[in-house]
């Protein structure tokens, strides 16, 4: 299987994502927005879109798009700081609207369908450029801003009395997140995207360990969905966003077992 090189492409790619996804994702939980992910993997077939629209690298058009679409939903706070399902919807009427307007003119290069569940066989080697560039920059920002993002996802307001720069910081993490998404497209798709941004940091919480050991954990369970996945989707010949997906729900479903499992035995063991 890995003689052929749009496989080893692939895991190369799935790496990335297994590393970027989780770090992203684990905020966004924390902060109780994993419905972000949802938007701006919607709002990055936008920016496929207009990538396909202008001959240009589609990746770096969702990219760009979807930087955009985070910087707006920040903006978008201050007027609407009760409402972020309000919020959303506005963003995803933008991204949605501006999609199937282009998909539907006809003027289209190329075939955005594939962007839907992802694909193992149209990672080229720009696109691992640009996905390693991609990664190595988010994960970099991430580590310097690492003490604020966890002050933020825990407690905003106080943050903000400590000094940090909050604002200036989610417009940071807004970008990290276009990020995030922009490398996943081609693999995961957009429509099961942002499985691998909150499922992987949903099976971790389960642990109910500190927050480097879930950060790392999830890394790990992140990494086991998207190699099961592709050699799934591989083996099956079926797309790989869908396979990836069914199988993060498989690990949250089986660490929830095992949790209660240990539950009932600890339980046991203390009754007698």
């Amino acid at each position: 299987m890995f003689n052929y090189d749009f496989m080893q492409n692939a895991f190369f790619v799935a790496i990335c994502i297994s590393l970027l996804c989780p770090c992203i994702g684990i905020f966004m939980v924390l902060r109780r927005s994993s419905m972000i992910g949802d938007t701006m993997s919607h709002a990055s077939l936008a920016g496929i879109t207009l990538g396909l629209l202008t001959n240009t690298n589609p990746i770096l058009g969702a990219f760009i798009f979807t930087a955009i679409c985070g910087a707006l939903i920040e903006f978008l706070r201050k007027y609407f700081s009760h409402h972020l399902d309000l919020i959303l919807t506005i963003i995803l009427s933008l991204s949605i609207g501006t999609a199937i307007t282009l998909i539907s003119s006809g003027k289209l290069k190329a075939n955005a369908n594939v962007f839907f569940f992802g694909s193992i066989l149209t990672v080229n080697t720009t696109d691992m450029i640009s996905i390693a560039a991609l990664t190595i920059l988010s994960v970099l920002t991430l580590y310097f801003l690492y003490n604020s993002l966890l002050y933020i996802a825990y407690d905003e307001e106080a943050a903000r009395v400590a000094g940090v720069k909050v604002d200036f910081i989610n417009y940071i993490f807004a970008i990290l997140m276009a990020a995030a998404v922009s490398i996943s497209i081609k693999i995961v798709g957009v429509l099961v995207l942002s499985a691998m941004i909150a499922l992987p940091v949903a099976s971790a919480l389960q642990l109910e360990k500190g927050f480097r050991t879930t950060l790392l954990c999830s890394i790990g369970f992140s990494l086991l969905a998207m190699v099961i996945g592709l050699f799934g989707s591989y083996y099956l010949n079926v797309a790989p966003g869908g396979f990836v997906s069914l199988t993060s729900v498989a690990i949250l479903l089986v660490v929830l077992v095992i949790k209660n499992i240990r539950t009932i035995l600890r339980r046991m063991q203390f009754s007698k």
